[in-house]
């Protein structure tokens, strides 16, 4: 069983047509034990913020720098 965090982001950020704002936190749960959540080229925050909310993390060029993050567990 892997960590939870909770991954907020930092401000509003526009690009390639995509919209991200800090009212868009999702939960995430890991697949290894690990502190920190962007680990594994943040595929877990990938999948969950296209599931969510339709946002392409990747087209948008989001980083780690772009989010707070915090373990639930």
């Amino acid at each position: 069983m892997g960590k939870v965090f909770r991954v907020t982001p930092k401000r509003i950020k526009r690009s390639n047509g995509q919209v991200l704002t800090p009212e868009m936190a999702v939960t995430i749960t890991t697949k290894m034990y690990t502190s920190d959540p962007f680990y594994n080229g943040a595929k877990e925050i990938q999948e969950t913020y296209m599931r969510m909310y339709g946002f392409d993390y990747k087209k948008s060029c989001c980083s780690k720098a772009d989010f707070d993050f915090k373990a639930l567990d």
